[in-house]
This record gives C-alpha cells, structure tokens and sequence, in this order.
C-alpha cells in the first residue's frame, strides 16, 4: 500500500515540478521579474537564480518520475518548498500584492493562502516517496 501512495506522490510533485519550470526555463528574465517582486533576493543574484531554480525544478521532477534517486529528489522537492513556503509566508506578512511566479512567468496567480497551503499539501505529498522503504516501480532498486 505503501509503495503505491509513495508512486502516486511521486508523480504528483514530479508533474507538479516539471510543469512549473518549462514557463521558466522559457522566460527567465520575466522569472527574475518574478522573483525581485519578492524583494528577498539580492539584485546581483536575481539572474543566476533564475536560471538555475528552474532547471533544479526540472531535473527533481524528472528524477522523482522515473523513480531514479527517489529519496534525493524528494527531499531536493520538499526542501525548495520549503524556501517557496517561507517566501509566500514573507510575502503575505509583508501584505506584498504580486503574482506568485509559480507557473506563468507574466503575471499568473496572485500570492494567497490558498498558494501557501498548496505548498504545504505538495510538501506533505514529499513524505511518502522519501520515507517508504520501496518506492514503487521506478530506475531505483528498492532493496
């Protein structure tokens, strides 16, 4: 039972991760837009940042799909929701008015609660594939 909540999470956040980096990868500089609206990250290091959180995004997400270094990259998934939870957090308490930059680099989704519990579900989502000791079909050898 494990095994098969642990692969439908997998391919929940891996989806999840993939599609929000291709916008991104696409746009970076309408993401380093994204992520100066924020105001957390230091102008000099807006651009490297945008380039390579989605690619980080991207790879997590594929690794946690196919089931290659499942674990790895389901941490990697819950630790960069973690830093998207603290900056939506931020964002809120700030009473900040901008979009998230989650999916759609021009605009997309305003930052909300509902954002920050969809995080949180996604984080929660991260548990299964990390501590189940098989993890479903997939390139890793559950031993």
């Amino acid at each position: 039972m494990m095994r098969w909540l642990s692969l439908a999470c997998r391919l929940l956040v891996g989806g999840v991760f993939i599609w929000a980096s291709l916008d991104k990868l696409a746009h970076p500089a309408g993401f380093a837009t994204a992520i100066h609206h924020y105001r957390l990250v230091p102008y000099a290091l807006l651009h490297p940042v945008a380039l390579l959180l989605p690619a980080v995004e991207l790879l997590a997400g594929l690794a946690l799909v196919v089931g290659w270094q499942r674990r790895g990259a389901a941490l990697l998934c819950a630790l960069m929701l973690a830093v998207f939870i603290a900056g939506i957090g931020s964002a809120l308490a700030r009473g900040l008015d901008i979009s998230c930059g989650c999916f759609h680099t021009d605009g997309g989704h305003a930052v909300g609660l509902d954002l920050l519990w969809r995080d949180v579900l996604l984080l929660a989502a991260c548990l299964p594939p990390l501590l189940a000791r098989r993890g479903g079909p997939g390139l890793d050898r559950d031993r």
